[in-house]
């Protein structure tokens, strides 16, 4: 193999992908706050960032996607716990735990994209 051979495909993003990832990101915070009345959007946020995500990979708002992606499952895992465990009352503060929670990781990622900062 040759050095030429060994070298990744590097393409620059455009800034009107950025513009796009952006606008996508923003969305996607959109639809999980708005989750909180009509519960269905959060799985149509899921699935904006899983078939999009190629299109911000290298970028920092792939950050950002990332965020949101973790913010759905493990607000999902939380919110199972607390179903399960609602009958002997614990579940009702996992519950209200887990809505704080995915409230501020909404509001954090939201400000940030605005700010044009990644997350960590």
């Amino acid at each position: 193999m040759s050095d030429q051979d060994l070298k990744m495909d590097v393409t620059p993003v455009s800034d009107e992908k950025l513009k796009t990832g952006k606008t996508l990101a923003t969305v996607v915070y959109a639809l999980q706050a708005v989750s909180f009345v009509a519960g269905m959007t959060l799985i149509v946020a899921v699935i904006i960032n899983y078939v999009k995500m190629d299109d911000v990979r290298g970028t920092w708002l792939e950050s950002h996607f990332r965020w949101q992606i973790r913010t759905f499952w493990f607000g999902l895992l939380w919110a199972v716990v607390g179903a399960i465990t609602f009958l002997i009352l614990v579940g009702y503060l996992v519950l209200m735990a887990d809505a704080i929670w995915v409230i501020y990781r909404i509001v954090k990622g939201w400000l940030n994209l605005n700010d044009g900062k990644p997350m960590y």
